[in-house]
């Protein structure tokens, strides 16, 4: 049986750019929480199972790719639901609508209102069940790749923040050079909420 909202597992979710440390950050921080004995799910980001299903990525997002990664992330999250005291969501659900904004922007493209309006609802309604969100963030002087991914990955940063800012839940920038601090804040979280 799921459990209802009262009885939910604490949910934090990792927001970012890709190449800003996410993966690294949810396997330090679900080892620390193992070691302090809790249940953890972890919820790997999509990208993987995208592109074997030929789902639009990164700049070439879609409406359809991004209400794919949006509706799978959340069926992901409530199935873990159940076998979890913690929940920890590589690519929480914001980052679609912010990957989407930005491949917008980056293809000079316009949104139309009402498939944007539809995505925020979504996004809007289900990051109520994060308990924190944290947003890596990227280097003002990092230059891993290709001019055109550099451009991209400052305009899905901008739009990460953006949409994470937009949103009633506790967001917390972590710098990719320094994830103690925040690794620390999340312990403290989950062993006083938990």
């Amino acid at each position: 049986m799921m459990p209802g909202a009262s009885d939910r597992p604490l949910t934090i979710g990792i927001t970012g750019p890709h190449l800003t440390g996410k993966s690294t950050f949810i396997s330090r921080l679900a080892l620390e929480l193992r070691r302090n004995g809790y249940q953890v799910a972890t919820i790997a980001a999509l990208v993987e199972r995208a592109q074997r299903l030929g789902i639009p990525i990164l700049h070439n997002h879609s409406w359809a790719s991004t209400m794919w990664f949006i509706t799978r992330g959340i069926s992901d999250e409530l199935e873990a639901w159940v076998h979890a005291d913690v929940i920890l969501v590589n690519g929480a659900v914001p980052d679609a609508l912010a990957y989407y904004h930005a491949a917008l922007e980056h293809r000079g493209e316009e949104p139309r209102s009402t498939e944007i309006a539809q995505l925020e609802s979504l996004v809007r309604s289900h990051s109520s069940n994060y308990n924190l969100l944290f947003r890596t963030t990227l280097e003002t002087n990092a230059t891993d790749g290709e001019a055109d991914d550099e451009d991209f990955r400052r305009l899905a940063d901008r739009w990460v923040r953006r949409v994470a800012e937009s949103l009633e839940v506790t967001n917390v920038p972590v710098p990719s050079s320094d994830h103690d601090t925040a690794l620390e804040l999340a312990v403290s979280y989950v062993i006083e909420h938990g």
